[in-house]
This record gives C-alpha cells, sequence and structure tokens, in this order.
C-alpha cells in the first residue's frame, strides 16, 4: 500500500546508440516524467547508455537499488542488437526464458507470419512479467521494480497506459508559474529567500529572451496546493517590493 507522505523515486536508462550518435532525439524522457509524476513518483535520475551489455548491466544495478522503480527504454526488438533483455537478465543473474503468455501473444497477433525473429520479443529474464502493449502486441516486461519498455514513444505510452493506476507512490507534485521581465540575477537572492521560508516548496527558474527582452519563468514545486497558493502570493509580492512586475502565469 502506497504511503502518502513518503517520496517514492524512479531513474531511467535510455538504451541505444542511436541515441548517443544524435541520429535518433530521445522523447519519452519528458512523457515519462509527466507520468510518473501524476502516480505521486519522482523521476530523480535519467542515463543513456550504448548497446553493450557491461554498461547496462552497470547502470542497472546501480539505480535499481537507489530508487523505488527503474524503466529502462529501447532495445526490445527483434534484431540481433536487441540486447537489453540478455543485459538486464544477466543483472538479476538468472537466464532468458520465452515467456509462454508472450509465445502465444506473437503467434496469435502474427500468425502465419510468426518466425524466430519475431519471438526474440518473447524472451525475458527468468520470473519476470509481462506488460501489456495494445498497441503492436509485443509485450514490455517487469523483473523485480525494474521496468522494460520499448524504445520508439508511441509504444512506450502504450506500455505505460497499461500501468496506470498500478504503481504505489505518494502526493502528486503540483506546480505553479510566476514570470516576469527580469533577469535571473537580478532575483536569484530572491528567489533563494522566499524558498527558504516555505517548507516543501522547490523553486526553479527558466530564462527566456524574446523580442530583445530577458525575462524568467518561476516555477513553484509542492505536494501542497495550499502551501503552493501561499509561496506564489509571496513571491509575487517579493517581486514588486523589488519594483518588479509579475504574472501569474507562464511568459
Amino acid at each position: 500500500m502506497a504511503d502518502p507522505d513518503r517520496i517514492y523515486t524512479a531513474a531511467l536508462v535510455v538504451i541505444g546508440d542511436e541515441i548517443l550518435s544524435g541520429r535518433t532525439q530521445d522523447a519519452n524522457i519528458a512523457y515519462l516524467a509527466k507520468w510518473l509524476g501524476l502516480a505521486g513518483i519522482r523521476l530523480r535520475e535519467v542515463r543513456v547508455v550504448p548497446d553493450v551489455t557491461e554498461a547496462i548491466v552497470g547502470a542497472v544495478n546501480a539505480l535499481r537499488h537507489v530508487h523505488d522503480y527503474l524503466f529502462t527504454t529501447g532495445g526490445i526488438g527483434p534484431t540481433h542488437d536487441d540486447i537489453t533483455v540478455d543485459a538486464i537478465a544477466a543483472a538479476f543473474g538468472v537466464p532468458v526464458v520465452h515467456h509462454p503468455d508472450a509465445v502465444a501473444i506473437l503467434t496469435r497477433h502474427y500468425g502465419d507470419r510468426v518466425n524466430d525473429a519475431r519471438l526474440r520479443m518473447a524472451r525475458v529474464p527468468e520470473g519476470a512479467e509481462l506488460i501489456a502493449n495494445p498497441r503492436t502486441q509485443a509485450p514490455g516486461i517487469r523483473i523485480g521494480n525494474v521496468f522494460i519498455m520499448a524504445g520508439v514513444p508511441a509504444i512506450t505510452r502504450s506500455m505505460l497506459e497499461s500501468l496506470d493506476g498500478m504503481l504505489p507512490g505518494g502526493r502528486p507534485v503540483l506546480s505553479r508559474t510566476i514570470a516576469a521581465w527580469t533577469v535571473e540575477s537580478a532575483v536569484a537572492t530572491l528567489l533563494a529567500a522566499v524558498e527558504k521560508a516555505h517548507d516543501g516548496v522547490q523553486i526553479g527558474s527558466y530564462p527566456f529572451w524574446r523580442d530583445g527582452r530577458t525575462g524568467a519563468n518561476f516555477v513553484i514545486r509542492s505536494v501542497d496546493a495550499a502551501v503552493l497558493g501561499t509561496t506564489a502570493t509571496a513571491l509575487i509580492a517579493a517581486l514588486a517590493a523589488e519594483g518588479i512586475a509579475a504574472v501569474d502565469g507562464e511568459l
């Protein structure tokens, strides 16, 4: 059962030479972070590793022991260079087996087009469970607190939808944005003081440049809606005291 007052954390390992080479841009980090946030789970760390067994094993073993959940994306397709399943099995010290339910799903989906390559997507670390994938049927995998998912964003999202409401988490992190036309250096001390005066609050500053002017969006985060509102009011007042007009919302 979830403890609403505990902070639940997750990490992500993005696997793929194509990410590190710049050929493919990752689109899963932001989506996963938002999905986890709604479940009251905070994405604390992301690592990008190549399609190298030792690199995957090292990242998985380093992160699965220090976070409540670990997600991986990439490397579970039908080709020889899809080695994620083998690497994670090695990280857990278990063999790779064909999951009978995955074999049945893929056989039913492909019919007479099923072959050894497609059945590679039925391979799992021994003892693993399946994650449903309504989009293409080839399932994701869960072993312990590790969730092994596809790298293609649409398929990743399909797998995450299958997990909606299933992972224990704490209270969702809420956010509110206050913005102003000002340089960050002019308000750095002010932001720190407002944050320090309100327990359980984080304030992030995100500058932008537009039409020859410099501005910043100040994003306040808290699990408590009342504290969020109090902090926003205090920040607007503090900016006004410095002669800086702020707006409640993003610029």
